[in-house]
């Protein structure tokens, strides 16, 4: 069944919020104006040496001013422009177009009672945003009934 382009979208953002997946996405745009803007003063208040030393702290502060702040993978999604929504889609349609559900909430509750599906879909969502936003990605997500198995393991070895 077809689903539209917001109902895949919601599925990845809720898919990331499970994951606790967050990302950086760095502006070097940015920080190269503000290198090249400081080496251009230092340049006229200090000829050559004033280029070197203006490149070398607008470089400093260009990178400071830069550094990525993660943000949680939902909200950079739901910011994307309607395009990069739809190269978003197409990429995780091509996962769950041999599904069968008959609602967004059933393709929903397909994917999230499926570990594997939601594996392929995290991989699309970080290979997209790693590729076309040049994001890096954190996951903080920690599978708890792995953390039972152990424990469960480790009582079983003392007891």
């Amino acid at each position: 069944m077809p689903v539209n382009v917001n109902d895949v979208i919601h599925l990845l953002c809720r898919i990331s919020e499970e994951r606790k997946m967050k990302a950086a996405v760095r502006h070097s745009g940015r920080g190269a104006l503000v290198a090249g803007a400081t080496a251009f003063v230092g340049g006229l208040m200090g000829g050559p040496p004033g280029i070197a030393v203006g490149g070398a702290v607008g470089g400093l502060f260009g990178a400071w001013m830069t550094a990525g702040q993660f943000k949680p993978i939902p909200q950079i999604i739901l910011e994307l422009p309607p395009a990069e929504q739809q190269k978003l889609y197409d990429d995780a349609f091509a996962i769950i177009r041999n599904l069968d559900w008959a609602d967004a909430a059933q393709l929903t509750a397909l994917v999230m009672g499926n570990a594997a599906l939601q594996q392929k879909l995290a991989a699309v969502l970080i290979n997209y945003l790693s590729h076309e936003l040049r994001a890096e990605i954190r996951v903080f997500h920690t599978e708890v009934h792995v953390l039972k198995d152990v424990m469960a393991d480790q009582s079983c070895k003392l007891g």
